[in-house]
């Protein structure tokens, strides 16, 4: 429905987002190294397998090494089907990434966002136990910092590109908020296409839960203190 494209929110306590350019860097370098390599068979290895991952399905023969299944509950969000997957995943990111890397310092960042790719990936394979479809894909870390931004700075001014190509300006309550309600809308439709939307959700709810621990404490949630606009 929109694609985001900046938002008015400078950073305050860090000089630069290095964990967000860490991170798109590191998607950005193993989408291209698998593809130039055409290696569908090592995607699958890293790939979270529901009925692997409980002990409900032996291992793929489509995979081309043996992999911790516990492992690939971090390995699985580094990998993207095509690159129109990775691009959606990575603009999100590049966006609202920054601001809630800066609220919460570096290193709290990265666990944060491995903390609710890890519980994404958990879930989808809860919901689906004895499913072999292989999950990749970033979208439920992100999901985590979408739902972390939405409880930071709900104000914020962002620009967007609606339906694809009508710029406008909105508060980041109405960009999050239609995204949030649009994932939870999609687990009650009928099955299309192969989104894992309840991998979604669960980013969605560890992000939640875990930004009043991660955020530093002198940074308030929903932008208390701001002068009303």
């Amino acid at each position: 429905m929109f694609v985001p494209l900046q938002d008015d929110n400078p950073l305050k306590y860090i000089r630069r987002q290095y964990v967000t350019y860490a991170l798109i860097g590191l998607n950005t370098l193993v989408f291209v190294l698998m593809a130039a390599g055409g290696q569908e068979a090592l995607v699958a290895s890293f790939a979270v397998i529901p009925g692997e991952l409980f002990g409900q399905a032996s291992g793929s023969s489509e995979q081309s090494m043996a992999f911790p299944e516990n492992f690939t509950l971090l390995s699985y969000m580094f990998f993207h089907g095509d690159l129109l997957h990775l691009a959606g995943n990575m603009i999100f990111l590049w966006v609202f990434g920054d601001n809630v890397e800066d609220a919460m310092g570096h290193g709290r960042f990265l666990v944060f966002y491995l903390l609710c790719g890890i519980f994404a990936g958990l879930l989808h394979a809860w919901v689906g136990p004895d499913s072999g479809i292989p999950l990749i894909g970033a979208s439920g870390a992100v999901a985590g910092v979408i739902a972390a931004y939405l409880m930071l700075h709900p104000r914020v001014r962002v620009w967007v590109l609606v339906f694809k190509f009508i710029p406008m300006q909105v508060s980041a309550a109405i960009v999050l908020g239609i995204w949030i309600i649009t994932q939870i809308v999609m687990v009650f439709m009928p099955e299309v296409g192969p989104v894992a939307w309840w991998a979604h959700i669960g980013g969605l709810l560890a992000g939640a839960v875990l930004v009043p621990f991660f955020k530093r404490a002198n940074v308030r949630l929903f932008d208390q203190g701001l002068p009303a606009v």
